[in-house]
């Protein structure tokens, strides 16, 4: 299984990606480097795939995957695009706040202590629907990085498209995201514009 190990803060300094957006509250002290050159439109394109798979953490053969999926589906592709890759089942675990991270929290679906409708799943990938209910296994509701990340997503707002019930650990998925749900700064369009080339 390929892992991309770059350097969190160094990779969020060379795409603009705020840390906060990956769930980390630290600020890098080195400043920007001034680009000398004026980006290109491919340059420009090019980033915000990077920017996208960098932040839900898919690499490129799954992130076309989802490409060529939002393309089918009715609707605007750059839209469909965000809003699948939203409702994976690791984003929906870090947005609830059961999880400090993606990553954190993409490992913890991996373990298997998440359950959706009762059920446990153990891949991150895994698309959540409407009306679904995401919850902590059992025996996972006194671990330790749970009850971490509990306490720190106290000062993260959930999303209108989730409902979060921290004392019996379960979100409920209230309906599929739209596009003015997501609040990262990420130019969908852009990247239908690089894959259609």
């Amino acid at each position: 299984m390929a892992v991309d190990r770059t350097p969190v803060l160094k990779r969020c300094r060379q795409l603009g990606i705020d840390p906060i957006a990956m769930g980390i509250n630290k600020k890098s002290n080195r400043q920007p480097r001034r680009r000398r050159r004026q980006e290109s439109e491919y340059g420009a394109q090019l980033r915000e795939k990077q920017k996208a798979k960098f932040i839900y953490g898919v690499l490129e053969k799954q992130f076309r995957g989802y490409y060529d999926k939002a393309m089918k589906t009715e609707g605007i592709t750059g839209d469909n695009l965000m809003s699948l890759l939203e409702s994976r089942l690791d984003n929906v675990v870090f947005r609830l706040g059961f999880a400090r991270t993606r990553k954190e929290a993409r490992q913890t679906v991996r373990h298997g202590h998440i359950n959706v409708n009762g059920k446990r799943v153990d891949i991150p990938s895994y698309q959540v629907k409407a009306a679904d209910v995401v919850s902590v296994a059992p025996k996972a509701k006194d671990l330790l990085p749970i009850k971490e990340a509990i306490v720190s997503s106290e000062h993260m707002a959930v999303p209108a498209w989730l409902e979060v019930d921290i004392e019996r650990l379960q979100g409920t998925v209230l309906q599929t995201p739209v596009r003015d749900q997501i609040d990262l700064e990420i130019d969908a369009q852009l990247i239908v514009e690089l894959y259609s080339k």
